[in-house]
């Protein structure tokens, strides 16, 4: 039976389609009755049924048929209902392909066309008109099997097939003869000759239809036949099938829907020209001119109706059903093209009916989905026309859009975002203000696309609410009203209080309004009025016009906000440029104003003082401007004599330095102009220093005035080289005075620390820049270990802010003075580098447990201050930094990180981040002395624990933590198992002697025994070997140090570890053996009983079955050892692990990459004697008399 023309005028795609129609059993599949299911259409909400769709449920059909193993023949399929989706226990059933001619891919010239792309769609289209023309059935074949190659599917439909079967007998035998070899069809391929492919089928398909529009569109036969095939084909369960022929008919939809609309304007101006005619005298009337306008009239309304119903058929045979299907491309193609419809035919598309459907799809799981259905509002809301019609769509789904913006996917909420933007622009009165509300915070969201979206939002629902042109705005100087409204904003909103996100999201929008420094920097120097600015508007503006300044001089977004760009082009460096070159014109006369308006302010001239960094410093020389430059300097030095906080002074400190760059004209009058500044605070540090140093009490005020004196010097000493005013002595006695009587205050004590900190660092540095004479390096030597003795003396102050700055500073001078220093061509001074004795470790680690590890918040602390608790962590973060660092740069001994490790997974959330790094960079160090380390940390925990609780410690919660630790630990040697064996092998042997080292005379177990617990943490990381070796030694051990009464014992942490220890289900892998010869299956039989009868190994029964041919050579492998030799003698336990590590690493070789080869190359020609003997010394109790 052939394909047929859907009944007309019915829904075609509906579960009452007609079998003579459709197929016998096309209407009675799962996927149907799912599809056919009905809508609520005056609720406007999904089902509960559409919304459990998901599209990870269920696989493909090809999927199934590519993981079957064999085939069998099976009965032929009855003329019953079609089975689209075999089930997984009879995949293996399927036929084998058939070998017909009908199997076999006839060359498409379509197909072959739209692929190589090398002729105009055009006339491919015309040539196979002319075909149908001629012989519409060979026609019609050509277009059906171009869809189904189209598909991945080398079937063909012949014409026996299109004469005698309906849809349902043609696409179950095309889906037999799909290929199985693969999942991939070409709608699926993402390389760029098949996304060619895809984009010439959608434009074959609008071609197709743009030149049948005219004649063959409406024979009853083309469109009625294809729309039929396509219906049938998006009901298979084959995944190609389903995607192709609904992209097409997607596609075929879109096309008849431009043909509709031409439709509709051809009978507009045919009725205009029938009124017309009609209202003309009868004299005037031309000769039959009515009725051919009613005889076109007529002939418009049929095509009208004719397209109407292929509309009909295919919207409810295929898109009802497939806009929920298991595939989320399949439902965004459905969703895209109807906002199509909806745009270019909205008189019969934009109606509630049609528009549920993206509303129910905003609910999808799927990204890409919803991603489609936000951009398709776009397109409708875009238009006032088309807006002011979704007044009832936008009631019903306003709060899903609304909530979108803080969906999971970024991108998803920015499109969310946009749509919005359009709904403020082109529907009054359609966002509340509490809609706004859940918008206005996103200006701050770290995702820039995002704030940048809601930046627009903001700027059209307050900034300009009345949608005027900026430039219009700024020619008539309206930028007042702005800066009014930006302020309210950021201040009332109190949702962030930093102004660089929010000029960062403003700036797409509103940057010409933001780079008004002119206009901001007379709103700040107005007089305050009833309309000027109140002091937190003030800080407000001048946040503003600082982050505006950095936002167009670097053009890079704020921390945390987006990748930074790497390399700028040619264009933005010119316009960074003249945007420095414009911020400078109009600052430089205004900046010294601006700072002797708010000098008395520490936060709005610390903001100030960071303008110059901004500026194009050159113009003060260019453009004559060095009388500004004279006020600049004075307010500056104005500043740092006023305050004393360290946010002022660095801000000073860090203007001074760029004012004072050498390659400036003016460096020389900014240079006596620091040296200036600098000889007045020294003069004025020298005059109090000696009532300092004499007096046994000073009071508040001179305590006052040196403490701001040495802070303002040490600060200006980090940026500005200060050596030439020989500040050390002085600061040297100070110190020495404190650590000798204590009687030096605490806040003139710690810049006195600092002063001789950046003191020695600016002497490294004339040193390591240029020659230097060896007197200068034995001076330097000297005072760097003068400091570094008075700072060890300081750890042990009583106030804690001394001894975290003296921790501080050793910790940094052992790292600035470390081994490295004598390295790159540098060994002359190797004389300043730092040894660090056993007792300065010790103290830096006690600092590190007390103010790290064991600190206690104060009692009274309050729990609303979290932005204190937050800077305490953030120093103890600091400290524990320092400390790691040592550890990395091998200035401490490797051994000393066991006091930070063993605090992994207690302290993992304050700094698991920081000890997680060390334990990787330290194993990089030394792998050996790394894996020693992690287990003193275990012992160290256990030690403690058996202290506290004594027998009873295992069953502790603390136990379980230091198990916990292990199995981070055993983490940490990853997959490697060879770059780890001798590792993982010591590790083992040490915990074992730790175990065992206090036995008992009584029956009662070792106190230590509870760490083989802990231990057994390592045990899955051993190979199998090395698993038979370790369990062998534990039990030599036992016999060595335990009685034989206590040997009887069943102690659960000894069971424990030699459970970890055996191999897994040893009946069932001797059941089973390993493909391979005979011989190698009767050496693992014996090999497996004699380990069970003894304790004693040997290098051949213990190997492993391996099948490399290359252990076969392998010494010793089939030398058996003599039966008077000594068994359980530790040498010959070294030797036997020797030969099997040997072994081991042969096979590791063929599995490792080259680099990993040339390590174990060097371990196998090792000699075997010195293997291992480091690792299992005969020191043990009792093994040499066994």
């Amino acid at each position: 039976m052939r394909l047929r023309r859907p009944t007309r005028g019915c829904a075609s795609g509906s579960s009452s389609r007609s079998p003579s129609a459709w197929g016998a059993g096309s209407s009675s599949s799962p996927a149907t009755e799912q599809g056919d299911a009905e809508m609520d259409l005056s609720g406007l909400v999904p089902s509960s049924e559409e919304g459990s769709s998901s599209p990870d449920l269920g696989s493909d059909f090809e999927v199934m048929l590519r993981k079957s193993s064999k085939r069998v023949a099976r009965t032929p399929p009855s003329q019953g209902q079609v089975a689209k989706r075999p089930r997984r226990r009879t995949a293996s059933r399927l036929p084998a392909r058939d070998t017909s001619p009908a199997c076999s891919p006839e060359p498409n010239q379509l197909y072959e066309a739209v692929r190589s792309g090398k002729t105009a769609l055009e006339v491919v289209v015309d040539e196979w008109l002319e075909t149908y023309k001629r012989d519409r059935e060979t026609g019609f074949l050509e277009l059906a099997n171009f869809f189904i190659r189209a598909c991945g599917c080398k079937g063909v439909v012949t014409s026996e097939m299109f004469r005698k079967l309906q849809n349902s007998e043609i696409i179950q035998q095309l889906t037999k003869q799909f290929a199985e070899d693969s999942a991939e069809y070409p709608l699926a391929l993402s390389t760029q000759p098949w996304r060619r492919f895809r984009e010439g089928l959608c434009e074959l398909v609008a071609t197709l239809v743009r030149r049948c529009q005219y004649s063959v569109l409406y024979d009853e036969f083309l469109a009625d036949t294809l729309i039929s095939l396509l219906t049938g084909l998006s009901d298979s369960q084959v995944r190609a099938f389903r995607h192709t022929s609904t992209l097409t008919a997607m596609k075929l939809m879109t096309a008849l829907v431009n043909v509709a609309l031409g439709v509709s304007l051809h009978k507009e101006n045919n009725q205009r020209q029938y009124d017309a005619e009609q209202g003309k005298g009868p004299g005037r009337r031309t000769a039959n001119r009515l009725e051919t306008l009613l005889e076109q009239r007529k002939q418009l309304q049929e095509q009208q109706e004719e397209i109407e119903n292929m509309m009909n058929a295919i919207f409810k045979g295929v898109f009802v059903h497939r806009y929920r299907d298991v595939v989320p491309e399949i439902r965004s193609i459905c969703m895209e093209e109807m906002g199509k419809w909806m745009q270019s035919y909205s008189t019969s598309f934009l109606t509630d009916g049609y528009l549920k459907y993206i509303g129910w799809t905003l609910h999808d799981k799927q990204r890409d989905v919803r991603l489609t259905c936000l951009k398709a509002l776009q397109g409708l809301y875009s238009s006032q026309d088309t807006a002011v019609r979704m007044e009832l769509f936008t009631s019903r789904f306003k709060a899903r859009m609304v909530s979108m913006v803080l969906d999971k996917e970024p991108d998803v909420a920015v499109e969310a975002v946009k749509l919005l933007t359009l709904i403020l622009q082109n529907m009054e009165d359609v966002l509340t203000e509490e809609d706004c509300q859940g918008i206005y915070p996103v200006v701050f969201a770290s995702h820039r696309a995002l704030a940048t979206a809601a930046g627009e939002f903001l700027y059209r629902k307050l900034l300009d609410p009345k949608g005027e042109a900026r430039q219009e705005r700024l020619q008539r100087g309206e930028t007042r009203a702005f800066f009014h409204l930006l302020l309210a904003f950021f201040i009332e909103s109190e949702l962030h209080e930093h102004a660089t996100y929010l000029v960062d999201s403003l700036w797409d929008c509103a940057a010409a309004l933001l780079k008004d420094w002119e206009a901001m920097a007379v709103l700040l120097l107005e007089e305050s009025s009833d309309e000027g600015l109140g002091d937190p508007q003030e800080s407000a503006l001048i946040q503003i016009l600082v982050a505006s300044m950095r936002q167009a001089v670097e053009g890079q977004p704020p921390v945390g906000r987006g990748p930074r760009k790497k390399v700028l082009s040619a264009w933005e460096r010119k316009a960074q440029a003249s945007e420095r070159v414009r911020i400078t014109q109009y600052l430089i006369p205004l900046l010294p104003q601006l700072l002797a308006k708010f000098s008395a302010d520490a936060e709005k001239v610390t903001l100030l003082l960071a303008a110059p960094r901004y500026f194009d410093l050159s113009l003060y020389c260019t453009g004559r401007l060095e009388k500004h430059l004279e006020l600049l300097l004075g307010q500056l030095q104005e500043a740092v004599e006023k305050h004393s906080g360290r946010e002022v002074l660095e801000a000073a400190s860090r203007a001074l330095h760029v004012l004072c760059d050498p390659e400036l004209p003016f460096h020389g009058r900014v240079d006596y102009a620091r040296s200036r500044l600098v000889d007045q605070l020294t003069d004025k540090f020298q005059q109090e220093l000696p009532e300092l140093l004499q007096a046994s009490f000073l009071d508040e005020d001179e305590v006052y005035s040196m403490a701001a004196t040495l802070k303002r010097i040490s600060i200006f000493h980090s940026a500005h080289d200060l050596t030439p005013w020989k500040l050390f002595e002085p600061c040297h006695q100070i110190m020495q005075r404190a650590v000798d009587t204590g009687e030096i205050p605490t806040q003139v004590l710690i810049p006195a620390m600092t002063c001789l900190h950046f003191y020695v660092l600016w002497e490294l540095a004339h040193i390591s820049a240029g020659a230097f004479m060896q007197e200068h390096v034995l001076e330097l030597k000297r005072k760097v270990d003068a400091l570094c003795s008075l700072c060890q003396s300081c750890l042990t102050d009583l106030d804690p802010s001394v001894q975290e700055q003296a921790y501080v500073l050793l910790s940094d001078h052992l790292l600035m003075f470390g081994p490295q220093l004598a390295q790159g061509g540098r060994e002359a001074l190797s004389s300043l580098v730092l040894r660090l004795d056993a007792g300065l470790q010790a103290q830096l680690a006690g600092f590190l447990m007390d103010h790290v590890f064991n600190h206690a918040e104060p009692m009274d602390a309050d729990q609303d201050d979290s932005e204190g608790r937050i800077e305490a962590l953030h120093q103890r973060r600091r400290l524990l930094a320092g400390f790691c660092k040592l550890v990395v740069y091998n200035v401490v001994e490797l051994s000393a990180a066991s006091d930070v490790f063993k605090h992994y997974v207690k302290c993992y959330d304050d700094y698991g981040d920081i000890i997680k790094e060390t334990l990787n960079q330290a194993r990089q160090i030394d792998r050996a002395e790394w894996g020693r380390t992690l287990l003193l940390s275990l012992k160290q925990l256990l030690t403690e624990l058996l202290l506290q609780h004594g027998r009873g410690a295992r069953l502790s919660k603390a136990f379980a933590e230091i198990r916990d630790l292990a199995r981070r630990f055993a983490l940490l040697f990853g997959p490697h198992q060879a770059r780890n064996r001798t590792v993982l092998v010591a590790l083992h042997r040490e915990g074992i002697k730790f175990a065992l080292q206090s036995p008992s005379s009584e029956l009662l177990a070792p106190l230590q025994l509870p760490f083989l617990e802990v231990l057994s943490e390592f045990s899955p990381r051993l190979l199998h070997p090395d698993k038979k070796l370790i369990l062998a030694y534990l039990e030599q051990s036992c016999q060595a140090v335990l009685s034989p009464e206590q040997q009887q014992e069943a102690w659960t942490p000894l069971l424990t570890y030699r459970n970890s220890l055996r191999l897994h289900n040893p009946a069932r892998s001797q059941a089973q053996p390993r493909p391979g010869s005979t011989t190698k299956r009767r050496h693992a039989d014996e090999s497996s009983g004699h380990s069970d009868s003894s304790l004693q190994l040997s290098s051949r029964l213990a190997t492993p079955t391996l099948t490399s041919t290359v252990v076969k050579g392998a010494r010793g492998m089939s030398q058996p050892l003599p039966e008077d030799e000594d068994k359980g003698s530790e040498s010959d336990f070294v030797e036997r692990h020797s030969l099997m590590e040997e072994e081991e690493e042969v096979v590791v070789i063929q599995e490792q990459s080259s680099e990993e080869e040339e390590d174990s190359q060097g371990l196998v020609t090792r000699s075997r004697s010195n293997r291992l003997r480091d690792l299992f010394d005969s020191s043990i109790l009792g093994l040499e008399e066994l």
